[in-house]
C-alpha cells in the first residue's frame, strides 16, 4: 500500500465526515485499540473539530478494555481481544462512557509487525445512540503503518454509509 495515497484519502475523507457531523448534529467518541488514538488524532487536524469530536478511548491492553469500557473479561477470555464481540463491547461502552456523544466507532486488530498468523486482521464496530451496535472484519496488507492507516480509513467509511 502506498502510504501517501492512503494519507491524501484519509485528508478528504476527515473533510467528508467534518461535514457530515455538523449536518447531522453528531458527536463522536473513538475506542481504538490497534490504532492507538490516531482515529482521534486525525480527526482533530480540522480546525472546529471540537464541535463534532467528544474525545477517545486509546485502550491497547485488555486491563485497559475492561477497566475503561466494560468490555467483559469472559468476552476477552473466550473471544480474544481482536475479535468482533470485543469490538462491539468497546463501541458500546465508549458510548456509554462519553455521554456528550451520539455515535461511537471501535477498532481493535493486529498491526504487526509480529510473527502472527492474523496481521492485518482487524474488527470496526459502529453505534448510534439508541441503536444496535454493528461490526466489520476486515484483511489488510502492509507494513504496521499502512495497516493502521487503512485502519482510520475504513472506520471513518463505515461511519460515512450510515448516512
Amino acid at each position: 500500500m502506498n502510504i501517501d495515497i492512503l494519507k491524501q484519502e484519509l485528508y478528504s475523507l476527515c473533510l467528508e465526515f467534518s461535514i457530515l457531523c455538523k449536518t447531522n448534529d453528531l458527536k463522536l467518541v473513538t475506542a481504538e485499540s490497534c490504532t492507538a488514538g490516531l482515529i482521534c488524532g486525525y480527526l482533530t487536524d480540522l480546525p472546529g473539530s471540537s464541535a463534532y469530536i467528544e474525545g477517545g478511548f486509546a485502550v491497547y491492553s485488555n486491563h485497559m478494555k475492561a477497566t475503561i469500557l466494560d468490555v467483559s473479561c469472559q468476552t476477552l477470555e473466550e473471544f480474544g481481544a481482536v475479535s468482533e464481540q470485543t469490538a462491539l463491547e468497546m463501541v458500546s461502552g465508549a458510548l456509554r462512557k462519553a455521554s456528550n456523544a451520539n455515535i461511537a466507532v471501535s477498532v481493535t486488530g493486529y498491526a504487526g509487525p509480529d510473527v502472527h498468523d492474523n496481521v492485518g486482521l482487524v474488527w470496526i464496530g459502529f453505534k448510534e445512540s439508541n441503536a444496535q451496535a454493528i461490526c466489520k472484519k476486515y484483511n489488510f496488507l502492509g507494513n504496521r503503518e499502512a495497516i493502521r492507516l487503512q485502519t482510520i480509513n475504513e472506520a471513518i467509511k463505515l461511519i460515512l454509509k450510515q448516512y
